[in-house]
């Protein structure tokens, strides 16, 4: 398993993406609203307290997971992250999209198509 991750993430309107470098332990928040970057950084910056579901839906242990110890645990607190700060991870918008297209006001206009670079 690769141990680099990324995610398109927003707040209040502004598009933005998250990337994960798990050889170096470190998260890096590209976002240009510098409130919402902020508060990225510090929740993947230190460790919380998470439910995980273990054998069944219902049956969860609490944990404490620090975000940056790996693509697992990156993942798991992401899954808090609109819940704590408001940034909201936009779990199926394509980061080549985000990159694209940084802001809505940048978006295409009339139905003009966007592709996906092929991973080939």
């Amino acid at each position: 398993m690769s141990s680099t991750f990324s995610v398109a993430v927003n707040y209040h309107d502004v598009l933005g993406y998250i990337e994960y470098d798990g050889d170096k332990k470190e998260a890096r928040v590209i976002l240009p609203d510098e409130t919402g970057r902020k508060l990225a950084e510090d929740f993947l910056g230190a460790p919380h307290q998470v439910r995980i579901p273990r054998e069944t839906l219902l049956d969860f242990t609490e944990e404490t997971i620090d975000p940056l110890a790996s693509v697992r645990n990156f993942q798991t607190a992401l899954t808090k992250l609109w819940e704590e700060t408001g940034v909201h991870v936009d779990w199926s918008r394509p980061v080549e999209f985000v990159k694209k297209y940084p802001s809505l006001a940048d978006l295409p206009k009339g139905g003009i198509p966007f592709e996906l670079p092929s991973e080939d």
